[in-house]
């Protein structure tokens, strides 16, 4: 996701008094950056991965920064202190919502008034070519395949009117919604990338219905596709996501 941090980092354009929320943040390098530019502000992480979180405490102590913490916690129900923070961020950590209406709400009464929310968040499988050469590779096949489990679940806030009428019901105001699209890594090579997508869950949700003869034969087809993909600087594909922007009234 290196190339979408970059684009992230930019639209929240976190200034030196900031204080951050960052929405599902994972190891925290979106945490972490922010903290870095919030000089006399503060940036807290929230995710419900405890392993990450962990990970994400480590690096930052590694790295001495001190206005950087982090939280086990649903951003969904998290009891947040109202009106605190002046940006809120997320990179790929809010599609996962099983009420998004409610799950905004939660986050914009954390958010002091005018302060800013600025997500990125996948555009439609379709567009996705890491999904549709992927999904064609462990089909076998031209035939369609919809996404399933988790995969499923990170492409909907796909449809920008959807997302735009989700945070305009949970309270936010002026929803802008740019394209940003840039290739996305899953390792050094074919095998590398095998272990990445499988890591993800996105390989196993694909050959779920299949038998074990089955599934061998899709994952000697993806690797072969992986392989193609392999650019000697390593494996990539192209992607569409959506950079959403709203600010709290």
């Amino acid at each position: 996701m290196s190339r979408y941090h970059v684009r992230l980092r930019a639209a929240a354009d976190v200034g030196s008094s900031d204080r951050v929320l960052d929405i599902g943040c994972g190891t925290g390098q979106t945490t972490r950056d922010a903290a870095r530019a919030a000089t006399s502000g503060s940036a807290l992480g929230v995710d419900v991965s405890h392993p990450m979180v962990e990970r994400a405490r480590q690096l930052s102590e590694a790295e001495g920064l001190r206005n950087v913490s982090f939280e086990l916690s649903d951003a969904q129900v998290h009891p947040f202190a109202p009106r605190h923070f002046t940006v809120g961020l997320s990179r790929f950590g809010t599609m996962f919502f099983a009420d998004p209406v409610a799950a905004f709400a939660n986050i914009g009464r954390a958010l002091r008034p005018g302060a800013r929310l600025v997500q990125l968040v996948w555009q439609p499988h379709h567009r996705q070519e890491w999904f549709g050469a992927i999904r064609q590779a462990l089909a076998g096949s031209d035939s369609q395949m919809s996404p399933a489990g988790l995969t499923r679940a990170a492409f909907s806030l796909g449809d920008p009117a959807v997302a735009a009428g989700l945070l305009t019901a949970a309270g936010f105001t002026a929803v802008e919604i740019t394209e940003v699209r840039e290739p996305i890594y899953y390792g050094p090579d074919a095998a590398g990338a095998l272990d990445a997508l499988s890591g993800l869950g996105m390989a196993e949700d694909l050959v779920a219905d299949l038998d074990e003869t089955g599934r061998a034969r899709a994952l000697e087809r993806l690797l072969v596709l992986l392989d193609a993909h392999d650019t000697g600087e390593g494996v990539w594909f192209d992607s569409c996501a959506w950079s959403l922007s709203a600010s709290r009234p």
